[in-house]
């Protein structure tokens, strides 16, 4: 069964209707699409056929979809349950978030809106706070839309002078903080009043000569950007 974390939640919306899908209802969803059946998934994540149950009914009135379709055996049995296409369009986009969430455990999380689309460059523009920057087209979002922008840690580098290269976005900010976590030096700088968090070794911090309160650069390639719609 795929694996996923207790008390993650994942927003999922339809038509206008919205749902939050927990960890418990988003693993029965995936037990129903391995086993084909209710009962074996109530038995799989530990809950009652009643109580998986009405955790279907619970998200079809909600959503006002169908996502499961359920049929009885006759003599020979032969009976199951199985997602129906809005139920498996369900199930593969929480797989989506949650493979982005285990990708990039350790992640800088940041609310930002589109405010810029270029289909011909094949880029967007997303506004945070007092910045902007660039990250990759994706056609299923609109101008105005808010999303949550994933910078992984490790994807985000630290400059004392902007440099002109493959790198895209360069923003200036100023260290408030750092940490040495794991042979790594953890360093949270303030960014147009957002906080950022990039992970250097040792022997870059030295080079750099870094200390809270300096002014550096950070920069990261659009491509480093994942983005949820919220």
């Amino acid at each position: 069964m795929t694996d996923v974390k207790a008390g993650v939640e994942y927003k999922i919306n339809i038509d206008g209707n919205s749902f939050l899908l927990d960890s418990k209802k988003f693993q029965l969803l995936v037990a129903i699409s391995d086993t084909g059946s209710l009962t074996a998934a109530a038995k799989s994540i530990d809950v009652s056929y009643r109580t998986a149950l009405n955790y279907i009914e619970k998200i079809e009135s909600t959503l006002d979809v169908k996502i499961v379709n359920t049929t009885k055996g006759g003599k020979g049995g032969g009976g199951g349950t199985a997602l129906t296409e809005e139920g498996y369009s369900i199930l593969n986009e929480c797989k989506k978030v949650n493979a982005i969430m285990e990708l990039h455990k350790d992640v800088n999380e940041i609310e930002a809106e589109i405010v810029d689309i270029d289909d011909f460059k094949g880029i967007m523009t997303i506004q945070m706070s007092e910045f902007k920057i660039n990250i990759p087209l994706n056609r299923n979002y609109e101008i105005g839309d808010k999303i949550l922008a994933l910078i992984s840690y490790d994807n985000i580098f630290l400059m004392l002078e902007p440099q002109t290269s493959s790198i895209r976005n360069i923003l200036k900010g100023q260290i408030v903080e750092m940490k040495l976590e794991n042979e790594v030096i953890r360093v949270k700088i303030n960014v147009g009043g957002i906080n950022l968090y990039s992970d250097i070794t040792l022997s870059a911090e030295k080079e750099l000569n870094l200390s809270i309160g300096k002014e550096v650069y950070v920069g990261f390639k659009a491509m480093s950007v994942a983005t949820l719609k919220l």
